[in-house]
């Protein structure tokens, strides 16, 4: 007893039959349900029960599980911005949370103004501000965009700024969750050493991931949830090969019995017809008399039958030629022609009402769309089947995750039957399961769609899924065609920037 109350008393995080619960069924602010039938309050969900773990100093704690296991309710309850309902924890230290890309920025400020912005929401002097800017900026590696709107950044781009200010500012307990699940290769590697870097001043580290490499080969301790319980705890290799193997047999709650999902190399006939032309493509931003350009000089063309990977580094244009690709922007010098209906999911949760529960987001997504009523009343089911959100379907999008967002947003999307289909980083956030059966959905998809272009920091992604890959970079096509040489020259450019990183 003298041991456990030792330990408890070196613990920054103690958690002791943690429990939080949202009421499921529409409230009074989900005005537009009016709009649907209503079926009333369907009771109490718990999203965490009976949870029980602690974190020492010098700790990197890895949370794994589903989408919906309750990983993100965790972290708001760390972060002191949900209060338990039942149960206790105790978070000694102060705690800086990276919870969702973006959050506390202002989007039409630059980066720049929002660095201050949020160090001094955080309650930094702007002196000090002033004193680790630099520091900031080099690290988050976006100096030819600070002084560029937020909502000119890619996911990628806002996850590099957030996590730079997080951990600049040195707290005692660092959280987030899947903040670098958008960023690129060298960022991601820099950023684990970071997060060693503060693990070394006897500091905590809690990350939320569904890249369980990641988790195996950087934490010091992993804990799997799922339905909101804990189901394992302790060494990173031991907790993540259990977690594997529940997955690959079906067996986890959110996972298929039905079926094992084996992705296979895409096989499509790829046809002669051009279906995207793309001639000198370019994209300039201006902001306070200055020029910024995006893309330049980008030529290029997408044939019936090809799922196209874009890879490259953040910054380097891909959101915003997915941005063009759907007709969200105009290119300020080039054209681009298209051939057929274009649909897009560019950005988690984009067009959700999060006071509207998931149901009503399913017939106010779709129909804004262009979908009728009648032909989402036919569908429906099957949307709430793929994305796995059944019992989660009557609760606000307010209480969903990054993940479950993901799930839903493309099981939306994928309904419309476009005949381009275009993702900039959706399925960044999805766990392992639904990864697997969405690309799959993706490769059925090409038998009825004329393309599939598709941005990703995922090569084994590309390398199975894609017939033909693009790397961008600083706005410019380096190189177009095979996917396996797309990522051995982008793998390639990775090694020698972090080699002049390290002589610098």
């Amino acid at each position: 007893m003298d041991v456990l109350n030792k330990q408890q008393q070196l613990a920054l995080i103690q958690a002791e039959d943690l429990g939080v619960k949202f009421k499921a069924g529409r409230r009074r602010e989900d005005f537009k349900s009016i709009l649907f039938n209503n079926r009333g309050n369907l009771g109490e969900f718990w999203a965490l029960r009976e949870v029980n773990f602690a974190v020492a100093s010098a700790d990197i704690i890895g949370i794994i599980g589903s989408n919906g296991a309750g990983k993100t309710t965790l972290c708001r309850v760390i972060s002191r911005l949900l209060r338990p309902d039942e149960g206790s924890i105790s978070v000694r230290g102060e705690v800086s949370a990276l919870l969702s890309l973006g959050a506390g920025f202002h989007r039409e400020l630059s980066g720049s103004e929002n660095i201050f912005l949020n160090g001094m929401m955080l309650g930094f002097s702007r002196r000090h501000m002033e004193e680790i800017y630099d520091d900031i900026v080099n690290f988050a590696g976006l100096w030819d965009f600070i002084d560029q709107p937020i909502k000119n950044y890619s996911s990628g781009m806002r996850a590099r700024l957030g996590f730079s200010i997080a951990t600049m500012l040195e707290p005692e307990i660092l959280v987030l969750d899947e903040a670098l699940s958008t960023g690129d290769a060298e960022f991601n590697q820099r950023a684990i050493k970071r997060t060693k870097e503060l693990v070394a001043k006897a500091k905590a580290v809690i990350i939320v991931s569904h890249d369980i490499n990641f988790i195996e080969k950087n934490c010091t301790k992993a804990i799997w949830l799922d339905g909101g319980r804990v189901m394992a705890e302790g060494d990173p290799a031991e907790v993540c090969s259990l977690y594997r193997q529940m997955v690959e047999a079906g067996l986890l709650k959110k996972t298929s019995k039905k079926r094992k999902l084996r992705l296979k190399k895409t096989d499509s006939k790829i046809g002669e017809e051009v279906v995207i032309l793309a001639q000198n493509l370019g994209l300039c931003y201006n902001y306070k008399g200055k020029d910024f350009w995006a893309l330049r000089h980008c030529n290029f063309t997408v044939k019936q039958g090809e799922i196209v990977g874009i890879i490259g580094p953040n910054g380097a244009g891909k959101s915003t030629l997915c941005s063009i690709l759907s007709g969200i922007l105009k290119p300020d010098e080039g054209t681009l022609e298209t051939k057929g209906k274009v649909s897009a999911l560019l950005s988690l949760g984009s067009g959700f009402n999060k006071q509207l529960s998931g149901h009503d987001n399913i017939y106010l997504n779709a129909m804004m769309l262009g979908m009728s009523k009648r032909r989402v009343d036919e569908v429906y089911q099957e949307i709430v089947d793929f994305s796995g959100l059944g019992e989660f379907i009557e609760n606000p999008i307010k209480t969903y995750s990054s993940g479950m967002i993901a799930r839903l947003g493309f099981s939306i999307a994928t309904m419309l039957e476009p005949d381009i289909f275009i993702i900039d980083e959706a399925l960044a956030t999805g766990d392992l399961a639904f990864y697997e059966k969405a690309s799959a959905r993706i490769q059925e998809m090409i038998n009825t769609a004329k393309a599939v272009m598709i941005v990703t920091h995922s090569m084994s992604f590309v390398q199975k899924v894609c017939n033909k890959a693009i790397w961008l970079k600083k706005g410019q096509i380096m190189y177009i065609g095979s996917p396996e040489e797309a990522i051995a020259l982008y793998q390639a450019d990775i090694q020698r920037q972090l080699a002049v990183r390290a002589a610098q």
